[in-house]
């Protein structure tokens, strides 16, 4: 697999991983301590990494609503 494949697969990766824990957290009200990984710039990059998952989660639950294939329950 090349280089770009390979960085585009990680993405997903990080991006689903990210919107699996904004769901966690929208669904059961826990949330990773963010204090834990550093201070800092480490723990600013981390929050704007969950919240791109909240982001993602949202796009994806307005998505879902308004397809044809998805029914609330």
């Amino acid at each position: 697999m090349s280089g770009f494949l390979k960085l585009i697969h990680y993405s997903f990766d990080l991006a689903l991983a990210s919107a699996f824990l904004a769901g966690v957290k929208r669904n059961t009200g826990l949330a990773p301590k963010t204090d834990l990984f550093g201070d800092g710039e480490v723990q600013k990059y981390t929050q704007k990494y969950l919240g791109f998952g909240e982001w993602v989660y949202d796009a994806s639950v307005g998505i879902f609503s308004s397809s044809e294939y998805f029914v609330r329950k």
